[in-house]
This record gives C-alpha cells, structure tokens and sequence, in this order.
C-alpha cells in the first residue's frame, strides 16, 4: 500500500481538476495537457510510460481522460489517488453540463455561442493533432511500427475520403491484434533457436 502524501493528492486534485475544467473535446483533446502536466511539468511519469498509458487506456472501457487520470492518481497515491484524481477529472464537466442542461435551448441560441464552439473545435483539432505528433516523435520507429502506423493512416485518410464508416476502435483492435501475433511469432522463434 502507498504511504498517502497529503500534498501530492491536493496537487493531484487540483491539477486533474484544471484539467477538467479547461480541456474541451473530449479525451483525446485531453492527452497534450495531460502529457503537458504528468510527464513534462510534474515528471511523475515518464515518455514511454505516458505512451503505454494513453494505449491502454484507449483499449479499456470509458473515456480515456478518465482512465488515464485512474492511472496517474493511482500511480501518486494508490487507490486514494485514483478516486480522486477520476472525480477531479469529471466534476467540471458535470457541473458545467448540469448548469447548461438548465438553460440549454436559450444558451445555444445565442450566436455568440456558436461561434465559440466553432472556436472551439479549431482548437481542439490542434490539441490532438499535437497530441499524435508527439506520439510519433517519441514512437520507436521499428519497421513493424512504421508498417502499421502508415497502413492505419492510409486506410483512415482513405476512409474519410471515401465516406467509408469505420470505428476507430477496430483500428486500436486490429493494431492489438497485430502487435500480439508479432510478439508471439518472436516468441516461437526465439525457443526454437534454442
């Protein structure tokens, strides 16, 4: 069991809470400012820790903010640290939702809203473009990686362009899938070397 440290949940809450609060577009516009904050800023992770992290927590259930954010409390503070840091993370939303979900019909009439969100949504096609660029950077750029990366790029760009509808989540599968055969291919080899 983690020895609980007092000042690293209030941070962790207060962070996890900033994020919330200010990170529109959901988890994955989330994942630069969570590597802003975790891995660059307060180093309680590192690179290939975060990158596991963001992967394991696209192939889980739930939203990926909130998986990651069950993660790095957890690896702070123990269980302690990921219910908190997974509320923090949550609460601005409910709270901003509620209050919307109130005045919704008049609050989304005004234009001034409107073009905020349009605002918005430039943003956040930058958040998570940064987001996958930084992957790349920090990617190990194995020849099976490289395959795969430009084999999912090529089918979703053609998909787009297409109009072909095909869920993100059979690209992280079949990645998964892929990835695991590799490795159990590796591991025959490897014993029948011996």
């Amino acid at each position: 069991m983690k020895k609980i440290n007092f000042k690293n949940i209030l941070d962790l809450a207060l962070s996890y809470f900033k994020v919330g609060l200010f990170t529109f577009g959901g988890g994955l516009a989330m994942i630069a400012i969570i590597q802003h904050e975790y891995v660059e800023k307060r180093k309680w992770i590192d690179s290939d820790e975060f990158e596991s992290m963001v992967a394991i927590a696209e192939s889980t259930p739930g939203p990926v903010a909130i998986n990651c954010a069950t993660y790095i409390g957890y690896k702070v503070a123990g269980v302690l640290g990921s219910i908190i840091a997974t509320i923090a993370v949550c609460l601005p939303s409910f709270f901003i939702i509620y209050l919307i979900s109130l005045i919704f019909d008049a609050f989304m009439s005004l234009k001034i809203v409107q073009y905020a969100f349009k605002g918005i949504q430039v943003a956040i096609i930058f958040l998570i473009l940064s987001a996958g660029i930084k992957f790349f950077k920090n990617m190990k750029k194995s020849p099976f990686n490289v395959i795969v990366f430009s084999c999912t790029l090529l089918c979703m760009l053609a998909f787009a362009f297409f109009g072909i509808n095909f869920s993100s989540i059979y690209f992280v599968l079949i990645g998964g899938v892929l990835g695991l055969t590799v490795y159990l291919i590796g591991l025959l080899c490897k014993k029948e070397k011996k």
